[in-house]
């Protein structure tokens, strides 16, 4: 049994347990118990260990654990009284997993950043503070934002958000991204305009593979955004090629979406994300 690992495997609302606690708030294994000594042990806080012949690496298990923990916080708030979650409840799960599981490469600092594509994508609508999503006619460079209403909600553009690795060498405001529009070649870049300043633009990108591995001061580096968050669906996104510019929208409608300075107040730089 020496070369087995402990799973945490699953939450239970049962009040029998393999453990007893004694004056000291210590557990003991009840080995009197034919469920422990089969391997399977309930603890008297809701959680049940298992034993098992098949080693699980620490990885996974530390993401069960995150896992629970994420799911106790969402029973026991004010919100939610079971274990039924809403689609934007396990969406947020989801996406603070995209942030907090993030792969750090140690490399030198006096090294080049290099930002390496993670597995996982996530498909979801963005819309700005005011409402507006983003939708695209055919043709266009660029994304415009809309008031969408009576059903036609089927008109915004699905975004497919690819997370990336950063070097541990240097701190980043945020969560490196890809934004494309799903089931396209279409991506969204920040470049240089033609009077010098930021510009947004949606660009085909005919060879995906070179988006697996984007490097610093990269012309590819134009198509990555920091994502940052704040509370529970607060989200902007700085262009990584021209840093302190953002992703924002006009507070008109069917206006262009584009890039504007932190300190534009006129603009909107904050977004949701919706499943």
């Amino acid at each position: 049994m020496a070369n087995t690992d402990l799973l945490l495997l699953e939450c239970s609302s049962e009040g029998d347990s393999a453990f007893e606690s004694d004056e000291m708030d210590t557990d003991e294994l009840d080995c009197s118990d034919p469920l422990a000594m089969s391997g399977r042990c309930d603890l008297h806080k809701g959680l049940r260990i298992e034993i098992s012949e098949h080693p699980y690496s620490m990885r996974k298990v530390a993401n069960i654990v995150i896992a629970l923990q994420k799911l106790q916080k969402f029973r026991h708030t004010e919100k939610v009284q079971s274990m039924e979650f809403t689609e934007h409840e396990l969406f947020s799960i989801v996406m603070e997993s995209v942030v907090e599981e993030t792969v750090v490469m140690k490399v030198s600092c006096d090294s080049l950043k290099t930002y390496n594509k993670q597995d996982r994508d996530i498909q979801c609508t963005v819309c700005d503070h005011l409402k507006k999503k983003l939708v695209h006619n055919e043709g266009d460079p660029y994304l415009l934002a809309v008031t969408l209403k009576g059903g036609n909600d089927s008109q915004s553009v699905r975004i497919n958000l690819s997370a990336y690795t950063t070097p541990s060498c240097t701190a980043t405001k945020g969560q490196p991204v890809c934004l494309g529009i799903a089931n396209s070649n279409l991506y969204l870049s920040c470049i240089k305009s033609a009077s010098g300043t930021p510009q947004l633009s949606l660009e085909e990108v005919k060879d995906k593979e070179a988006l697996k591995t984007i490097y610093e001061n990269d012309d590819m580096e134009r198509f990555l955004f920091l994502r940052s968050v704040t509370g529970d669906s607060i989200n902007t996104f700085e262009s990584v090629k021209f840093p302190r510019w953002f992703i924002c929208t006009s507070k008109e409608e069917y206006k262009p979406v584009q890039m504007c300075t932190e300190q534009d107040t006129s603009r909107q730089k904050v977004f949701s994300l919706l499943a």
